[in-house]
C-alpha cells in the first residue's frame, strides 16, 4: 500500500431475499460502516445489512 492511498477496511455488505451479497462501500471506521448499514435498513426493505472488515493483504 502507497501512502497517498486512503484505508478504508470496513465494507457495507447488501444480502438480498434470494442470499446474493454486494458489497455497498467501504469505510475507514467501524462506525461510519454502521451508521450507513443501520439508515440503509431503516428504508424497509427486504435485503438485510452488515459490516465486515476486510483482512490486510500480505506482500507476495
Amino acid at each position: 500500500m502507497s501512502d497517498s492511498g486512503a484505508v478504508l477496511p470496513w465494507l457495507v455488505i447488501r444480502q438480498d431475499e434470494n442470499g446474493n451479497r454486494y458489497r455497498v462501500g467501504r469505510y475507514a471506521t467501524r462506525a461510519e460502516a454502521e451508521r450507513v448499514a443501520t439508515r440503509l435498513e431503516s428504508k424497509g426493505h427486504k435485503q438485510l445489512y452488515s459490516v465486515e472488515r476486510i483482512g490486510r493483504r500480505t506482500p507476495s
